[in-house]
């Protein structure tokens, strides 16, 4: 596949060398001329200039392109690009930065395939490490929405439940299920749920915590398993509350 990537600083020149060790065809498009010589010397095919203008878009070959990457930290830069971009039938993905506000976010979301926040995710790798092995964000639907995977322990008060058991808050939804060591899978109503299996729920942040707390189980002040205050996560009658 043939990629122009608008903007060779830390995220495009990064993006650039995963894509061409894959065997992808990538012109950058850069106008600092410290950023070109770099990605000269990587031995990159580079169109020194503003990406947001059509006529260099054209010599980086937008025409032939599969997909527009506008990766500068410029948001006008990137919109515009990503305009031109649909113009030519490419896939445009456009990042923003962390000053991006959720209307805006919205607005920008119909106009192009995808955006990306860079600090967003290196936050979430961050996070996952601190959080340790029993939670695991995966991905930001949207600003208030969040794909985690998390695996069942000892402590968790719906062990030995089956997922028609379990009850989850309104604002969460179970996607995917798998047995210790075994590959995820769409959950069945009487799979039981045994230390080291996982799940991964769609959930509002506001909600996250409590969801820690019925699939991995945490220690409170006293130090307690959290199994004893497990109400939320009571036997069911009718299904589970979060399917």
């Amino acid at each position: 596949m043939r990629f122009v990537i608008i903007g060779a600083g830390r995220v495009g020149l990064r993006t650039a060398r995963v894509l061409r060790e894959e065997g992808h065809h990538v012109t950058l498009i850069e106008r600092d001329e410290t950023a070109v010589r770099r990605a000269h010397t990587q031995e990159f095919e580079v169109v020194q200039g503003d990406g947001s203008r059509e006529a260099l878009l054209e010599q980086a070959g937008i025409q032939k392109a599969d997909a527009l990457g506008a990766l500068t930290s410029d948001l006008n830069a990137n919109f515009a690009a990503c305009m031109i971009g649909k113009h030519y039938g490419c896939r445009t993905i456009m990042r923003i930065d962390e000053d991006y506000r959720e209307e805006i976010y919205r607005k920008y979301a119909d106009e192009v395939d995808d955006v990306i926040y860079p600090e967003r995710l290196g936050a979430m790798g961050a996070k996952n490490a601190l959080l340790g092995g029993t939670i695991r964000a995966i991905a930001d639907i949207a600003q208030h929405l969040q794909v985690v995977e998390l695996t069942i322990t000892d402590e968790a008060p719906v062990r030995g439940y089956t997922i028609s058991e379990l009850e989850l808050p309104a604002d969460a939804t179970v996607l995917a299920f798998g047995k210790q060591d075994a590959p995820l899978a769409i959950p069945t109503a009487d799979e039981s749920l045994e230390t080291g299996d996982r799940l991964v729920v769609l959930a509002d942040f506001d909600v996250l915590s409590d969801i820690r707390q019925i699939l991995v189980g945490e220690q409170d002040t006293q130090g307690n398993s959290s199994r004893s205050s497990a109400g939320t996560a009571s036997r069911a009658e009718h299904g589970s509350g979060g399917m």
